[in-house]
């Protein structure tokens, strides 16, 4: 069907590797010649073996649910003729232990706040379903084992 593709690149800066003393930052490169420095969560692993400012893991697999349901979302309400203004979504990843005691990204909680405009509200029920169909159409959704919720989005209609 399609392959979708991305380079991480990391070097060794330091003489410390086997102590464990090194950087863990490192590159995510894109097909699109997108560059974005990443590194792991300082939940992981402190400072100064990782950076803050850079995405880790864990907030790219929360971001990549989010926008996957975004992107589906927003489709289906154009077909809908339900005219969206604007999304914006603060998602939530939750890492718990599994049965074996290792960590993993157990839950998403998807936020949506989204803005209409048009002759053409969606109601309340409408909505709900956009997101049920949002949720079962999106690509990264049926790839992955995590819990993945949509709580009641705060809407604000324009007229």
């Amino acid at each position: 069907m399609s392959e979708h593709r991305a380079t991480v690149r990391w070097r060794r800066s330091g003489p410390d590797f086997l102590r464990g003393r090194y950087s863990r930052e490192h590159t995510w490169i894109f097909d699109g010649g997108a560059t974005v420095p990443a590194s792991p969560s300082p939940s992981v692993v402190p400072a100064p073996w990782s950076n803050p400012a850079a995405v880790d893991p864990e907030e790219a697999f929360v971001a990549a649910i989010a926008s996957c349901h975004m992107l589906t979302f927003l489709y289906l309400a154009a077909k809908g003729g339900f005219q969206v203004d604007s999304y914006e979504d603060e998602a939530v990843g939750v890492v718990t232990k599994n049965e074996e005691g290792m960590p993993w990204v157990s839950s998403v909680i998807l936020q949506p706040r989204i803005l209409y405009s048009g002759d053409k509200s969606p109601a309340p029920a409408d909505e709900q379903r956009l997101h049920h169909l949002a949720h079962e159409q999106c690509f990264i959704a049926n790839s992955v084992k995590t819990e993945i919720t949509v709580r009641p989005p705060a809407n604000i209609s324009v007229p």
